[in-house]
């Protein structure tokens, strides 16, 4: 790969070190960062390299140059805007509201909250704009009323907090674990036991900070609850159930027992399903919760998404 040694050593902060696996290697470098970075859009990585902020094995490269197996790759971040986050009038899927509470179903592809790569069309966006000066301030502008997130690609339900008394009840909840948070997802290969459970400790993968591992050092403890729900033979659908709630939990801890998301780039094949799963099938379908001023036990369910479905429906046509 061509290039002109860098001697940047700023920004070491706001670097982020990745090592090019298998499944990258031979894409053009935007597309195989855009797959090991899916929380940044391939544009913004465009713009990233265009700037020379992205070093292969210590050289610049171009957008065009092609990822290599085992290379070390460094992108450094903009210092973090001060942002202006500005309300969207996008169309919200409401399935409860009150004073205190919001309850959205989040539609798969879009961003909980403004981030590198996306400062637009999040749910903060939309938030803001439905609620205007109605959200809880605990987690500053950039997260206003959100207590907690799910990936970009995955659908379905979330909490958000229009007041700080909520905020802080609904948070107490997440750390001691007391939430229902039920998902349907459609996993590789038939899992043999009707039910079990992951306890294995999550951090972030060494050679990949935009991934996260099962490791034991530097890293948390994180527990899954999974029962099959049907067997495809090759695929099988499960519910998931969050004892804990770390980074790509579901995800991380299907692939270490062998069960990767079906669709889950990151995680699991590379190579392109014939079932149409273009993203990870996996929707959070069930959420559980006290109502942080009324003291009411709420409990709210919404079925999988249009692409879901029609995959599910293609396997139970093969059976």
């Amino acid at each position: 790969m061509a290039g002109r040694e860098s001697g940047r050593t700023d920004m070491e902060d706001n670097r982020i070190d990745i090592t090019i696996d298998a499944a990258a290697a031979g894409k053009r470098m935007d597309a195989a960062l855009a797959q090991l970075m899916p929380d940044m859009s391939r544009s913004f990585i465009q713009k990233l390299i265009e700037k020379g902020d992205v070093l292969v094995n210590g050289c610049q490269c171009s957008k065009k140059d092609k990822a290599t197996e085992g290379a070390k790759v460094s992108v450094m971040l903009p210092e973090p805007e001060l942002l202006d986050v500005e309300p969207e009038n996008i169309p919200l899927d409401i399935v409860h509201e009150d004073e205190h509470v919001l309850v959205v179903n989040k539609p798969a592809g879009m961003v909980v909250h403004p981030a590198p790569g996306n400062y637009s069309g999040t749910l903060v966006n939309a938030l803001m704009y439905h609620c205007g000066e109605n959200l809880s301030a605990i987690n500053g502008v950039i997260r206003p009323g959100i207590v907690h997130r799910i990936d970009k690609d995955t659908s379905g339900l979330l909490m958000v907090a229009k007041s700080d008394t909520a905020h802080a009840g609904l948070s107490s909840q997440l750390k001691d674990h007391s939430l229902t948070r039920k998902y349907q997802a459609i996993v590789y290969n038939n899992i043999k036991e009707d039910e079990g459970t992951v306890d294995a400790p999550i951090g972030r993968d060494p050679a990949n900070r935009m991934r996260n591992a099962v490791i034991y050092q530097n890293s948390r403890n994180a527990v899954t609850h999974y029962r099959v729900l049907e067997r495809f033979g090759e695929l099988t659908l499960i519910e998931a159930v969050l004892e804990t709630g770390r980074t790509h939990q579901i995800r991380v801890h299907m692939s270490y027992i062998k069960h990767p998301l079906l669709g889950d780039s990151l995680y699991g094949p590379q190579k392109k399903n014939k079932l149409g799963a273009s993203r990870q099938m996996l929707h959070a379908g069930t959420l559980g919760f006290v109502h942080p001023v009324s003291g009411e036990y709420l409990e709210f369910t919404c079925q999988p998404p249009e692409d879901f479905m029609k995959v599910l429906g293609r396997l139970r046509e093969r059976k």
